[in-house]
Order: structure tokens, then sequence, then C-alpha cells
């Protein structure tokens, strides 16, 4: 038996014993996430997931996959600069796992996509409004605004974007795929001056 599904199995068994001894509503918003969670971990990961910064692109982005930090650390992650206050939106479609602060990453959310993949965003300055552990997201939810919390204090404001899979990091960086360019209306005027016609 292969360990993820022996990881479903778990997990399916731990949401039963919860149905079975538990009631209310915290239960069955637990069950309704766990549940949730066993989906996307049957899922195929992404291969292609979006810029979690609309304004910047790809080829605007230094790769600093394993650079030095310290002298005892590497970089797991993808540090992507913008300015103070510049929305960070989902990079795939998944349930936000884990709001919350810690030292390096300082005020951080974790959103578990396909496969169980956790994606990870720190240095957050705000979280967006409403944002809560089990809301569903897609690529265009904001999840918070870049910032220059936990251990970006003193550097360039930037989000550090980082992939966890059950058997550790992945670099971002190949997966990684500009948005497309917002559509905007036409402000296209006709010749003589009139009203556009459709064909």
């Amino acid at each position: 038996m292969t360990r993820k599904l022996t990881g479903l199995i778990v997990l399916a068994l731990v949401v039963v014993l919860v149905i079975i001894t538990g009631a209310g509503e915290s239960i069955a918003k637990n069950v309704t996430f766990y549940a949730r969670i066993v989906r996307l971990y049957a899922q195929t990961p992404e291969t292609r997931i979006s810029m979690p910064l609309a304004q910047v692109s790809r080829s605007q982005i230094a790769n600093t996959w394993h650079a030095a930090r310290g002298v005892d650390r590497l970089h797991e992650g993808q540090d992507i600069f913008a300015p103070r206050g510049t929305p960070i939106l989902s990079a795939t479609r998944g349930l936000v796992y884990k709001i919350g602060e810690n030292n390096l990453g300082g005020q951080t959310v974790s959103v578990m996509g396909a496969g169980g993949r956790m994606y990870y965003y720190a240095h957050l300055d705000t979280y967006a409004q409403n944002l809560a552990e089990g809301d569903y997201v897609t690529p265009q939810t904001v999840l918070g605004y870049v910032g220059t919390t936990g251990n970006a204090q003193g550097t360039p404001p930037h989000l550090h974007f980082g992939i966890y899979t059950s058997s550790g990091p992945i670099d971002p960086f190949p997966l990684l795929t500009d948005r497309p360019a917002p559509s905007r209306p036409s402000r296209e005027v006709p010749p003589n001056g009139g009203a556009l016609r459709s064909h």
C-alpha cells in the first residue's frame, strides 16, 4: 500500500471518528474541511501555477532558490519584490490551511492545493479582509498584501513564495506562469465619429 493511500485512509478514519463522537457546528466545519483536504490529496498537482503577484512577470524574478541564508540555511522559495501593499493572489485553487505568524516569515498564509502541496506566502504586510482558515480559494483570490514582516524587516518589500510537498520543499520558479493581462473594454472610436456597430 502506498504512503499516499495509507495517509488518505488514516485521514478518512479520523473524519469518521469525529462524526461518530462529536456534534455541533464546529465538528461539521472540521468534517467539511478534512473532506476537502482528502479530495485535494487525491488530485494530481499542477504543473503550471499563476504568478502570485499580477503586476510582476516571471521574467522579472531573480531566481533565489537555494541562495545562501546565513551559514547554515538555504533559501527554500522565491522572493518576488514589489511595492508594499501590492495584492498577493493565490497561485492555485485550494484551501486556506493556516493563517499565522512566525519569526522567519512574519505574517503568513498557507494554502493547500492539489496533491497535498502546501503553497506558502510570507512577509505579508496585512492579510486580506475576511480571509479565514478553511476558505476555498482560486487564482483570483487575494490572500494579503506585500510587506516586510518577520526576518524581512529592513529589506525592500517582497513576497517569499514557497512550495512544500510530502518529500520536502520544491523550487516554485519552473512552475510559475505569467497571469493574463486583465481585459479592458474597447474604447475604439469609429472613423466617422458615430457609434460602433456589431457585424
